[in-house]
């Protein structure tokens, strides 16, 4: 990796503990970015944020651990088995496609008014959505999960030749009993295991955060610790 340069952001509140303050080291602006180097970022614990590239560096805290799966490795547990029978069972679909002319921000717009109201998302602008979809330097992608014929998940993917990287899913309220977040995990290995990706990135993992608890399901699973990838399960 050729010598970059990097940013510190000052302290704010975290996003995830509020009693905590959270610092990000960021990649300065005007260097050359592409899907390689994004790639031995990631492996280093970075994750993108529109098209800027960023890691946790907390003052007093190292809560944040990326998490990613290995096709290879992971084993389904008897309830992820049970959801994608009850979804198989509904006739409940699923593609990975690139990025069409489809408006997306009806769906992203209900999903941050209905789960995230009290969250910074909230109010949701089509910004947000816009940002997570385009990247100059990066090929995005978006798993969507239909039911009863009507798009009701998406998930934003960013690709690299050897890994997919789960940025963020919203989905219709009404069928939070899908969990299609826990879905879209699941559906995203099987395309993992398609096209030769060795892992699936899942972001960080906070384990005092209720909100990102279900990472911790998938198993077994690496996680980037002081520096070092640890594998869990």
């Amino acid at each position: 990796m050729h010598e970059l340069q990097f940013g510190l952001t000052a302290p704010a509140q975290c996003s995830y503990l509020p009693e905590q303050q959270e610092q990000l080291v960021f990649l300065l602006p005007h260097q050359p970015l592409s899907a390689a180097l994004y790639q031995q970022l990631m492996q280093l614990n970075f994750r993108r944020s529109g098209e800027q590239v960023y890691t946790p560096h907390c003052p007093s805290c190292r809560a944040c651990h990326s998490v990613r799966l290995s096709y290879n490795e992971f084993v389904p547990s008897r309830s992820q088995k049970r959801l994608l029978n009850k979804a198989q069972r509904h006739n409940w679909q699923h593609q990975l496609v690139n990025i069409t002319n489809t408006d997306y921000y009806p769906l992203f717009a209900n999903y941050i008014t209905h789960k995230h109201a009290d969250g910074s998302m909230f109010p949701p602008t089509p910004e947000q959505l816009s940002s997570m979809l385009n990247c100059s330097w990066l090929n995005v992608r978006v798993l969507e999960q239909y039911y009863n014929q009507q798009l009701v998940s998406v998930t934003v993917v960013d690709e690299t030749s050897d890994a997919y990287s789960a940025v963020y899913t919203f989905f219709a309220p009404e069928i939070s009993a899908f969990s299609p977040g826990v879905l879209a995990v699941l559906y995203l290995l099987q395309y993992a295991k398609q096209n030769q990706k060795q892992w699936l990135y899942l972001g960080y993992q906070v384990d005092a955060c209720q909100k990102m608890a279900y990472k911790a399901a998938f198993m077994p699973q690496q996680r980037f610790i002081q520096g070092q990838w640890h594998s869990f399960g």
